[in-house]
């Protein structure tokens, strides 16, 4: 006999809290708490100097990630933003450029092509990976196109060769997003290390965390320069440095501190198991609810180690016959919230951000000054379109389809997973008084 569902008035499955994502141990304490005895917070120096790569975390943090992660280079920043601002600038992006970006992403992916006075240019989601293709890449391209920024969302990769085939072609520098895709790899090879330049975040909500903090790999040594110098009042440096290249050599602050990099270095150890615990949660939660037939599982391609920022499912409200919005009320009704996140409810939600091109810089085009820089700088020659309806996959992931869910974080273990399914098969087995709630 099926129970009543807790938004109809029922007993919910879950009111205990979930589980905390809490990475942060005594070795990390620890690490702390030696970089305060040693009295170095930092060391790093706006001027050409010993001391402008930073101090003795930093510069073990970035040895250590760019062995783990096999680049030739890693720079820490303060932020994956930061880390896109630098990568942006290294490509030598400026005025007049388009920069090709995913339009389902946070919005720093497009904004690192503002910093500089490029113009983003949104190109569609593949409907089954979320993250950009080649084909839909190669429909934006047009004579001022500069870089591409590939996001690897939700933890899934992009399918690169294709796209690094295309930037080749068109000889077009590729930064990877890969702020929600640590240790994520693709055909063996790790992300980060597929395009010219890969980010990555430390912030406190992803895989591994410093509080705020990000990487960018590359296996330039031309690029990793130019990303230093624009982490580090760039300006100030290039004469002493001897760095004849002047683009984007306007300098920021975006350095990390040696606590976080202490962080950082504990933090680096850990996240292989993390991940292998989201992937095993995966699994596991998946074969309990792969039987909801309105309900689509992640699609993984050959080859790709997708490592789960969130559980991205896609959502068939025709063939269910109830409307996604009425389906995940009726879920996070069965759910608790989770520890250190309670005033978030239940982590789970429909879509993830809307189109970026929707957000009113985009419809307006008004940017740097009251001219609406770089939309409407001299320079710039293009029209890029922001018209609703412009990335049909996109609105459609967004608006109809996406489901997002954080649950399976550990330590959640199988009794947090079974609750999590029981909530999915209880809400499947009372469709038809859902149908009946939306028909009032």
């Amino acid at each position: 006999m099926m129970s009543t569902l807790a938004l109809l008035g029922g007993t919910p499955i879950r009111t205990k809290l979930f589980p905390a994502y809490s990475v942060i141990g005594d070795d990390d304490r620890a690490a702390v708490a030696k970089v305060m005895e040693s009295g170095i917070l930092s060391r790093f120096l706006g001027t050409w100097h010993n001391d402008f790569f930073g101090g003795p975390e930093v510069k073990a943090f970035e040895h250590e990630w760019a062995t783990a992660f096999s680049a030739a280079h890693a720079i820490s920043v303060n932020s994956a933003t930061s880390g896109l601002y630098a990568a942006a600038g290294a490509a030598g992006i400026g005025p007049g450029d388009e920069v090709i970006v995913s339009p389902y992403t946070m919005s720093a992916s497009a904004v690192a092509a503002l910093v500089f006075n490029a113009v983003p240019v949104f190109a569609d989601i593949d409907p089954d990976s979320y993250c950009l293709s080649a084909k839909t890449i190669a429909a934006k391209i047009t004579p001022r196109t500069k870089a591409i920024i590939v996001v690897h969302i939700f933890g899934n990769v992009a399918d690169m060769d294709p796209i690094m085939d295309l930037a080749k072609k068109h000889g077009l520098t590729v930064i990877e997003d890969c702020a929600q895709a640590p240790f994520a790899t693709y055909k063996g090879r790790n992300v980060g290390t597929l395009g010219h330049m890969g980010v990555f975040s430390l912030n406190y909500h992803k895989h591994i965390h410093t509080g705020e903090g990000g990487v960018v790999t590359t296996n330039d040594s031309r690029l990793a320069e130019k990303v230093q110098l624009i982490r580090n009042h760039a300006e100030a440096v290039v004469e002493k440095k001897g760095v004849s290249d002047l683009v984007n050599m306007i300098g920021f602050n975006f350095r990390l501190g040696e606590i976080e990099a202490a962080i950082g270095r504990r933090q680096l150890l850990k996240g292989p198991d993390l991940v292998r615990r989201r992937q095993a949660n995966v699994r596991y939660l998946e074969d309990r609810i792969k039987g909801i037939p309105y309900l689509s599982m992640p699609r993984v391609q050959d080859g790709v180690e997708h490592v789960y920022y969130v559980h991205g499912l896609s959502y068939d409200a025709e063939a269910a016959g109830v409307s996604r919005a009425t389906f995940v009320r009726a879920l996070k009704a069965e759910l608790a919230a989770t520890e250190l996140r309670e005033g978030e409810g239940v982590l789970m939600g429909e879509g993830y951000v809307r189109p970026l091109y929707l957000q009113p810089l985009y419809q307006k085009r008004v940017g740097y000054g009251e001219v609406g820089c770089p939309f409407k700088c001299p320079h710039y020659t293009g029209t890029p379109d922001y018209a609703p309806g412009s990335c049909p996959n996109t609105e459609d992931a967004h608006f109809n389809r996406v489901i997002t869910h954080e649950l399976i974080r550990p330590p959640a273990c199988r009794s947090d997973l079974d609750d999590v399914a029981n909530a999915f098969a209880k809400v499947a087995e009372n469709m038809a008084a859902l149908r009946d709630l939306e028909r009032k």
